[in-house]
């Protein structure tokens, strides 16, 4: 099977299954993680070891590849331009609210340990503190 070429339909084919398969293609300029203030860095901080080590390796998935290397389960929309991630560990589960800004930047403006459905208070905390974002 060495040197086999594929003929051109099943190269085009190839192509589309791995751009349509969710995979993305790294930016040349990096993304940037922000945290709003230090009231954020402190609900970080206080959210259990497992599920702050999450939150660091999708943060760092973010700056390598954008906001498109992260989808569904793990990311949602939940309103406007606000988006939450979801952090599982072994305590539960917990979301980092965050807002994409212009720049390839990506602020977090909330993080908290949840139990269920994200709570209407919380998601009016995020979008209050997230108005002033460009």
């Amino acid at each position: 099977m060495r040197g086999l070429r594929l003929p051109p339909v099943a190269e085009k084919y190839r192509i589309r299954a791995f751009l349509t398969a969710g995979m993305a293609i790294s930016p040349a300029v990096p993304w940037q993680v922000e945290i709003l203030n230090q009231a954020v860095a402190s609900e970080i901080a206080g959210l259990p070891a497992d599920m702050q080590a999450r939150f660091v390796q999708l943060m760092e998935r973010i700056r390598s590849v954008g906001l498109e290397g992260i989808s569904e389960p793990i990311a949602k929309q939940l309103e406007g331009t606000l988006w939450e991630l979801r952090l599982t560990g072994r305590d539960g589960i917990a979301r980092a609210m965050h807002v994409a800004a212009t720049g390839l930047r990506v602020v977090v403006v909330r993080a908290f340990v949840n139990t269920q459905k994200t709570a209407r208070a919380e998601i009016d905390l995020a979008l209050e503190r997230a108005r002033d974002i460009k």
